[in-house]
């Protein structure tokens, strides 16, 4: 996490979005991961690794990781049933939100969130003020909601597949231009967010009509010219829907921000500080990758008098366990495997 901006090359500024971290990092390892207490922490130690892989790839001058604010936002003011299609969160992912906080604390890291916006907006408000500081910005997520921000000097990383995602991968997905995505989201409307569109119009047909009338408005004063008779009642039906669709996908990039661009460090972790926190969690398996990471190998050693911990065990009786110690496995890099037989027939 070296700085990476000099007098060649303008500022980089990362924004990661924690909330997309989190629940990839659930989902990434299920199955039962407890500490001592037998507080849940599958979700913190997928997101403490995947933050360190992170953060070992790309260099930046400016970082932070941002979170949703928990509560409704003033997309519910407009449309009270947006988002309400959503299951409540895992009961035993809600204890690990604190932790995921504490954790993007021990790493350093700026934690931001505000409430009545989403992280996607911040990200929005943050990236307009670093494009107008002359810097260039890459955006850590997969969520096609932040792809109408890509731009010459934008693009979005998805950590998980080491992916980029520029103007042609936004193009390649939704068949128009990061500047078209939130017209071509209006008329398609996006279930996952419960957010309504114009019945009958998918993402391709969406785009097959901006690319032809040039932007949302211009497809609704003109839906009467429309030559299939069903999309075109459905357009001038659902217009009003379209048009507020069209404001609960828009990404708001005038967020009142308390912390502003410039408080954005990108300095490394306290050694020290981050081998206690994930100490405190159990994870011996990174902690000594943590260390040597920082260069400080001999904080990853346990102290002399520190009584020896018992060795803890687990039988492996479904493909749910199976599946999460294969990542654990993954994730340490070297395992060693023991096997008994009393026969080879």
């Amino acid at each position: 996490m070296s700085p990476a901006g000099g007098k060649d090359q303008p500022e980089h500024v990362v924004l990661i979005d924690g909330s997309g971290f989190i629940f990839r990092a659930y989902f990434a390892i299920r199955g039962p991961m407890t500490r001592g207490d037998g507080t849940p922490v599958n979700a913190v130690y997928g997101f403490a690794t995947m933050l360190m892989k992170l953060l070992k790839e790309l260099d930046a001058d400016r970082i932070a990781v941002i979170f949703d604010y928990s509560g409704k936002t003033f997309r519910n003011d407009i449309y009270p049933e947006y988002k309400a299609n959503r299951p409540p969160a895992p009961e035993e992912l809600v204890p690990q939100f604190p932790l995921i906080r504490e954790a993007t604390r021990a790493f350093n890291l700026p934690c931001i969130e505000m409430e009545g916006f989403e992280a996607d907006d911040l990200i929005a408000t943050y990236t307009r003020l670093a494009r107008e500081a002359g810097a260039r910005v890459t955006i850590v997520s997969s969520d096609k909601d932040m792809m109408q921000l890509v731009g010459d000097s934008v693009t979005m990383y998805d950590g998980l597949k080491g992916k980029r995602i520029g103007v042609a991968e936004v193009n390649e997905k939704f068949g128009v231009g990061p500047e078209r995505v939130i017209d071509v989201q209006a008329l398609a409307g996006d279930a996952s967010d419960n957010v309504p569109g114009v019945p009958g119009i998918g993402v391709k047909t969406a785009a097959e009509l901006i690319n032809a009338y040039g932007d949302l408005d211009t497809v609704l004063a003109r839906a009467g010219e429309i030559k299939q008779p069903k999309r075109r009642q459905s357009l001038i039906d659902h217009a009003d829907d379209a048009r507020m669709a069209r404001t609960l996908v828009t990404l708001r990039d005038d967020v009142p921000l308390d912390d502003g661009l410039e408080t954005l460090h990108a300095d490394p972790p306290d050694p020290r500080v981050l081998t206690d926190f994930l100490k405190a969690q159990d994870f011996r398996a990174i902690v000594a990758r943590a260390a040597a990471w920082l260069g400080a190998e001999d904080l990853a050693v346990e102290a002399p008098d520190e009584a020896p911990r018992e060795t803890d065990y687990e039988l492996v009786q479904d493909r749910a366990a199976l599946e999460r110690w294969i990542a654990l496995a993954r994730d340490a890099g070297t395992v060693t495997i023991d096997t008994e037989t009393t026969s080879l027939d």
